[in-house]
């Protein structure tokens, strides 16, 4: 296999799991500000910072994916 397919399957494997992760905070958020309407703001705050928090992780991920590949 060449390095691009490496490359590939990394950033791949990066967005998978940093969908999955995003998905899991929207569920549980909907669901805690369903359980607890007043503590909506809250939960929404807390949501957007670990999304945030979950992007930035996996545009790491991906530049050291393709940093790694490019250098070996």
């Amino acid at each position: 296999m060449t390095a691009g397919v490496f490359a590939a399957l990394g950033a791949g494997l990066v967005a998978i799991g940093a969908a999955l992760g995003i998905g899991k905070i929207g569920s549980s958020a909907m669901e805690g500000i369903a359980r607890q309407p007043e503590a909506g703001g809250k939960i929404q705050t807390a949501m957007i910072i670990a999304a945030a928090l979950i992007e930035g992780v996996s545009l790491f991920a991906v530049l050291v994916t393709l940093l790694a590949v490019q250098a070996g």
